[in-house]
């Protein structure tokens, strides 16, 4: 079978499987079959469910459908097909770690048994009886998927009493104890802001509360991970939660200075760590002028140099 024809017969599979136009393109064909292990040679009774990568998915459609992704498009493939996939609950993103944070590199997507069985079975006498109790299954199987991945969910306690979730792993262990210990420790009564979570689903993004106070920002990714209002000194702590990478070191001191340029209110800069450990890693990048904290030694700050404590400096 050409290449050409079985990019074809997955398109129409996907059309079968509930997908809209824009699921049954080329691409979207592409990615299916590098999920199901499939060359243009292999029978659909052999497509297998491996768990794989977006490097691993670009690769094996280079290797067998003769088109190379760049490693700058291959976003196209995640926003454009993956996430439709996901969400149709045909395939389920990290089965073997749902805690793993969306930013890892260790992210792997892989069929889901229910939807592996109707495909081995295309061109089947037995596919479309399959197929039809498949789709009757699915909105139950999304959810199946979904709970898995919000069970490992972690929840915070803001210092408002207000709870909500962050996505399981990564740094958003440290974020949490940031929140919860850090703000209950030297940020009492402040307000909390924003609250970067990389899965996006349930942060914390006044917005408007920032405009108030002189800051305007197109996108969440420049801002710190975490940022509280101390209304009665009216000061902007911001802090990054520096478990494996982004302390306040001078870069970033001045990319936040310029981002908070216009604020009312003073600014100050912390950088969180786990550990002493963790923070000797980065030590002699650390921004003078700026504070640091550990999570494991929670009441206390190491503040480096300058003329105060905890405390913005003014120009």
């Amino acid at each position: 079978m050409t290449i050409a024809e079985r990019i074809a017969e997955a398109r129409a599979l996907l059309a079968k499987l509930g997908f809209d136009k824009k699921q049954t393109n080329v691409r979207s064909a592409r990615v299916l079959l590098s999920l199901l292990a499939m060359t243009p040679e292999s029978k659909w009774a052999d497509a297998k469910s491996p768990a794989l990568g977006m490097h691993a998915i670009a690769q094996w459609i280079s290797d067998y459908y003769g088109f190379k992704y760049a490693e700058n498009s291959r976003e196209s493939l995640r926003r454009g097909t993956i996430h439709q996939f996901v969400a149709a609950g045909m395939l389920v993103h990290n089965e073997d770690d749902p805690a793993r944070p969306t930013n890892s590199s260790l992210n792997n997507y892989k069929i889901v048994p229910e939807a592996l069985e109707v495909i081995r079975a295309y061109g089947t006498p037995n596919f479309d009886d399959l197929l039809a109790a498949y789709l009757l299954s699915a909105p139950g199987l999304k959810a199946k998927y979904a709970a898995a991945r919000d069970l490992a969910r972690i929840p915070v306690t803001l210092p408002s009493g207000k709870e909500i979730t962050l996505g399981g792993g990564g740094q958003n262990v440290l974020l949490k104890t940031m929140v919860e210990d850090f703000c209950a420790f030297f940020t009492t009564g402040g307000e909390v802001i924003y609250i970067g979570d990389a899965d996006a689903k349930l942060g914390v993004f006044e917005e408007s509360r920032l405009l108030e106070l002189g800051v305007s920002v197109e996108t969440h990714g420049k801002l710190p991970d975490l940022v509280v209002y101390m209304a009665d000194k009216n000061w902007l702590v911001l802090m990054e939660a520096a478990s494996s990478h982004g302390p306040v070191d001078a870069k970033r001191h001045a990319e936040l200075k310029a981002l908070f340029a216009g604020s009312t209110a003073g600014l100050v800069y912390v950088s969180c760590f786990p550990d002493r450990v963790t923070m000797r890693k980065f030590l002699s990048d650390l921004a003078w002028e700026t504070e640091v904290w550990n999570a494991a030694e929670p009441t206390h700050l190491i503040h480096l140099n300058g003329s105060r404590f905890l405390g913005p400096y003014e120009d």
